[in-house]
């Protein structure tokens, strides 16, 4: 095929395609399809069930606000208290949702992704409240102390539970291949097949691959993970491709080389057939915090902020840890009693067991635990090794003969990592970050693997969540590289609830 009206190979006219029938006259504007008239529908009942969501818990929050605030005012205001009380409620409430709408806390791009969701979210009701504190300084309105003080922790934690809840139903969602953007990816081979493994097959990231469009001439199909995938090839194949697969989402993995106006050509092209051109970018473990997109004449720029570990965040993160730490200490102190007594009557040795690890910038301290191996365990490891189930300079045995009865059973819900919230207390460690490693285990580090001692080490992490012991050393080293350059505070909170869930289960511990 030649070049036509600077289409080059890999599309065709727009009114000579596939799909001509979305368009009609020449210069007249393209029509939706009916793949993406389907995805908008979609997308706006998804938006209005949330909507409604937000205005209910709203509308509670600052409802029962009010009737704290009326049932705590004194005799002698209660008869003026109760207009006011329930105009300043409604103004809290119509701020509120106009701060969650201006945020966009529900758009399609955030929406099931996380923290992220859960972020914009906080801001939005942290701008909210903001404004009303300023009013409850400038004025002292009777019923704005209620709305600060009851309806703002109340109303932000039943918001942040339930857009976790209709998260989890719109990933089951998917898991059956609703609610996902119908996609196929462009792009050579080897890029396909990366884009394909990062977006996964299940769609529960928001992209359901339907089908493949490679632009270079192997015949062989393609097959990723076990998974086949459809092949689109010639011309004209993005477009077919996006035809017989009614997709509604086109992921560019690659272009053509020398090309440089192919993916402007391409949107072009499918105006009127898919809602969203995604460019998929080989700039691997980089989070959304860190990047950003800045057009500098037409041309967009990705930046990509140098990870830092220093500085406010880290005092945030400290405080955190304190925090977490106190309440934990206390709340578990009953248990540990009863732990300890049951340590004690297994075989009568120490209740913890101290070993030495390396925390941040290599300086090493003693972990304490509470001691699940029989007291001359070390003594018994050089028997072990070549037995030895883990991966990388990792030892781990799923069934370690040196395990005592009580201890097997504080490895399976982790209960025997609790006393580490001390180590947490005293600065040697975090609760969320990389695997605290051994000393020997610091030797063996290669490469990039030593960037995990940037940061201190935490009770919990990615790893803990990630599979625990069942990870390769591979994916072990890639999720704390990942945490190491990416955290936020926003991201330590669901990986402290996260693992909450994980310590019910008992896969991957031992």
């Amino acid at each position: 095929m030649t070049a036509v009206d600077g289409l080059a190979p890999g599309l065709t006219l727009p009114g000579l395609s596939p799909r001509a029938g979305v368009r009609g006259a020449i210069g007249e504007a393209p029509r939706a399809s009916a793949a993406l008239v389907g995805r908008q529908q979609w997308e706006r009942r998804f938006r209005t069930r949330l909507r409604v969501n937000d205005a209910v818990v709203v509308a509670v929050s600052c409802a029962f606000a009010a009737v704290v605030s009326l049932n705590a005012a004194a005799p002698a205001v209660i008869s003026s208290a109760p207009r006011s009380t329930v105009i300043i409620a409604i103004a809290t409430a119509v701020i509120w949702l106009v701060a969650l709408g201006l945020f966009n806390t529900r758009s399609t791009t955030v929406v099931g992704t996380g923290p992220t969701e859960y972020a914009r979210v906080a801001h939005a009701t942290g701008l909210a409240f903001g404004l009303l504190a300023i009013v409850f300084v400038v004025f002292e309105w009777h019923g704005i102390r209620a709305q600060l003080f009851t309806a703002l922790p109340l109303g932000t934690l039943a918001l942040l539970v339930s857009r976790w809840a209709w998260r989890r139903w719109l990933l089951a969602e998917r898991s059956e291949g609703r609610y996902a953007s119908r996609t196929v990816v462009v792009g050579s081979r080897d890029d396909v097949e990366y884009a394909i493994r990062s977006l996964g097959p299940t769609g529960q990231l928001g992209y359901l691959v339907v089908g493949v469009a490679l632009l270079d001439d192997t015949e062989s199909p393609l097959t990723v993970d076990g998974v086949d995938y459809p092949v689109t090839r010639g011309d004209d194949a993005v477009l077919r491709a996006a035809a017989i697969h009614e997709s509604d989402t086109i992921v560019v993995a690659s272009q053509p080389v020398g090309d440089p106006s192919y993916v402007k050509r391409l949107a072009w092209a499918l105006e009127g057939t898919a809602a969203e051109l995604v460019i998929s970018s080989r700039l691997t473990d980089v989070a959304g915090p860190r990047m950003s997109l800045r057009p500098v004449e037409g041309m967009p720029l990705i930046h990509v902020k140098i990870p830092s570990f220093e500085g406010a965040a880290f005092y945030v993160k400290r405080a955190l840890d304190v925090a977490a730490s106190l309440a934990a200490l206390t709340l578990f102190a009953p248990f540990a009693l009863a732990i300890a007594i049951a340590i004690k009557a297994d075989d009568g040795g120490p209740v913890f067991f101290r070993q030495a690890r390396v925390g941040r910038d290599g300086r090493e301290f003693a972990i304490v635990k509470f001691r699940t191996m029989r007291v001359d365990a070390e003594d018994e490891l050089a028997a072990l090794l070549a037995r030895n189930e883990g991966s990388g300079p990792l030892f781990k045995l799923r069934h370690d003969p040196r395990v005592t009865r009580v201890g097997r059973f504080l490895r399976s819900f982790s209960l025997d990592e609790v006393p580490q919230f001390w180590n947490v207390l005293r600065g040697d460690m975090s609760v969320v970050g990389p695997r605290p490693p051994l000393p020997s285990e610091v030797t063996a580090y290669d490469g990039a693997v030593h960037r995990r001692l940037y940061i201190k080490p935490g009770i919990t992490g990615p790893w803990q969540v990630g599979g625990r012991s069942d990870l390769s050393w591979e994916e072990s080293v890639r999720l704390d590289l990942r945490y190491v350059e990416n955290w936020t505070v926003m991201t330590d909170l669901v990986l402290m609830w996260r693992t909450a869930k994980v310590m019910v289960t008992t896969e991957g511990a031992y």
